[in-house]
């Protein structure tokens, strides 16, 4: 079985099959260290955890024939490993344990480790920094405080002193709002990694954070671990629920892993999206699997004034070998990406029983610099998913999403408030279980869609007894559908080659405002 080294960390590495296997293998093989067994997986993303710093190994993956591959690496350097028992953490779950923890990072060298042993941590928000690393050993749990006064705030927006610039700490839905400190929270870090296999639990549902959600008290509310500005940052193995708001929340940074994470919130919890990088380049996302209460991964680059004020495209994201369970959307775009997003690729993944699976949304309002181009999902096994595509260009966020500026279906001109999409594609895709819609896009009729282009898709509905009528795009005076194979508006070019639709309720496509159609071996069953 031929793999890659993916990361090496200090006491772990993380590698990946090379396989064309979505998500993981048919059969479990076994992972060898050194000689002895370590891991037994189906995986295709897999970690292995409790090495020693600064030593060699060599790594074994075994399947059940008997066929194997090794590979050599040595593991990275530590100056030091600080226990937070040592600082006067209790790990009792009562007694707080922010100053201790909080102790034990700010006396950690360069190339130091901050580790937490088996208990539970009860904390507010802890502060990371460049050159370490934070370890939560089996057992470890960093458990949320209840009480929001105890977490500090950070301003959205401060003035510099000569008042020509800006210094920004804190966002709230694509906007520079004052938030509360995340329970994980780094600013400026760079060269830092948080491995496990310990949990990050926000303990929301113990709290009133998910209480009158949208309304603000004191500050807006924090999400779990919240990376500001951050250059190679790594989260490796580590359980992250009960998030406040958004899980994980890259924003501003660059050159990010994340690997074999487990991602999890209640179904029912409010905007507990699970991963959201916004305005960020270089990131990698391997191996999690995320089951949350709203969009699992949303790919964002902040609202109009962040876009105009301090522009940042997200790019370069790279999501494989995952997992996507419940969930509004599986992989969303939107909607707050007034920075635009471009080079997407989204590949081997199971999308498992969330409402939509491909997720576009924008709107009025985003900008000109709003540009969604190259997005790529192939390679994809959906089951469950209502609406497997989604391309939406009147989704009705924000205090004004239901006025007429957004929401009118006549043609506007075009400003520089306008948004574009380019080119959004899928290719080797299987969807079983559609209920509404197989592919909906409403494009703006001032600003059409550019290109979708679909290929090797096959689809299969639910018995027509099974299926629940559905919105597949949020917007202002749309139907629900049900049993709907191919909805396009306002499209410039619709590419489908080698599709294949069981058990739809329509026999074509329906086509309003596109302006060039190639449908090749379109087949309805």
């Amino acid at each position: 079985m031929q793999f890659n080294i993916v990361e090496i960390f200090n006491r772990s590495v993380t590698a990946e099959l090379v396989s064309d296997r979505i998500f993981k293998q048919d059969a479990e093989f076994d992972v060898y260290i050194n000689g002895e067994k370590k891991l037994r997986t189906d995986r295709n993303v897999f970690s292995v955890m409790g090495l020693l710093p600064d030593t060699k190994y060599v790594i074994k993956v075994e399947a059940g024939d008997g066929s194997f591959s090794e590979k050599e690496f040595v593991t990275g350097h530590e100056s030091v490993l600080l226990d937070v028992r040592e600082f006067g953490a209790k790990g009792d779950g009562e007694t707080p344990d922010t100053a201790a923890i909080q102790a034990a990072i700010s006396c950690c060298p360069k190339d130091g480790t901050v580790y937490l042993p088996a208990g539970d941590y009860y904390s507010t928000a802890l502060f990371l920094k460049s050159n370490m690393t934070l370890w939560l050993d089996e057992g470890a749990r960093i458990l949320g405080d209840t009480d929001r006064t105890h977490y500090p705030i950070l301003p959205g927006m401060t003035r510099t002193t000569d008042e020509k610039d800006e210094y920004n700490l804190a966002t709230w839905e694509g906007n520079p709002l004052t938030s509360f400190a995340s329970l994980i929270t780094a600013i400026d870090a760079e060269n830092l990694d948080i491995i496990g296999p310990g949990t990050i639990d926000g303990n929301a549902q113990n709290s009133d954070w998910w209480k009158d959600a949208k309304k603000k008290r004191i500050a807006w509310r924090p999400n779990d671990m919240y990376l500001v500005r951050c250059r190679k940052v790594r989260v490796q193995n580590v359980t992250i629920q009960n998030s406040p708001c958004w899980t994980v929340h890259p924003y501003y940074s660059d050159d990010l892993a994340f690997l074999n994470l487990y991602i999890h919130n209640p179904s029912d919890s409010p905007n507990t999206d699970g991963l959201d990088p916004e305005s960020c380049s270089s990131v990698r996302i391997l191996g999690t699997v995320i089951s949350v209460g709203d969009d699992c991964i949303a790919i964002k680059s902040g609202k109009y004034y962040m876009s105009l004020k301090h522009h940042k495209v997200t790019e370069d994201v790279v999501i494989r070998n995952c997992k996507f369970e419940r969930g509004h959307g599986s992989v969303t775009v939107g909607s707050e990406i007034a920075g635009g997003v471009k080079n997407v690729r989204v590949s081997q993944c199971i999308f498992d029983g969330t409402d939509r699976g491909l997720r576009i949304k924008t709107r009025r309002g985003r900008g000109e610099r709003s540009v969604l181009d190259d997005i790529l999902f192939e390679n994809i096994d959906m089951s469950g998913v209502h609406m497997p595509f989604t391309v939406n260009m009147f989704y009705f966020c924000d205090p004004d999403g239901h006025t007429d500026y957004v929401q009118n279906q006549e043609p506007a001109p075009v400003t520089e408030m306008t948004p574009a999409i380019g080119t959004i594609a899928g290719r080797n895709i299987n969807c079983e279980g559609v209920s509404a819609c197989m592919l909906c896009a409403v494009g703006l009729p001032e600003s059409p869609i550019g290109k979708l282009q679909f290929e090797n898709i096959k689809a299969s509905f639910l018995p027509e007894a099974e299926r629940v009528p559905e919105r597949p795009v949020m917007m202002d005076n749309f139907d629900e559908m049900t049993g709907r194979s191919i909805y396009a508006k306002n499209v410039k070019e619709l590419v489908l080659k080698n599709v294949e639709i069981h058990g739809c309720a329509d026999t074509a496509p329906e086509l309003l405002g596109v302006e060039k159609q190639e449908l090749s071996e379109v087949e309805y069953c």
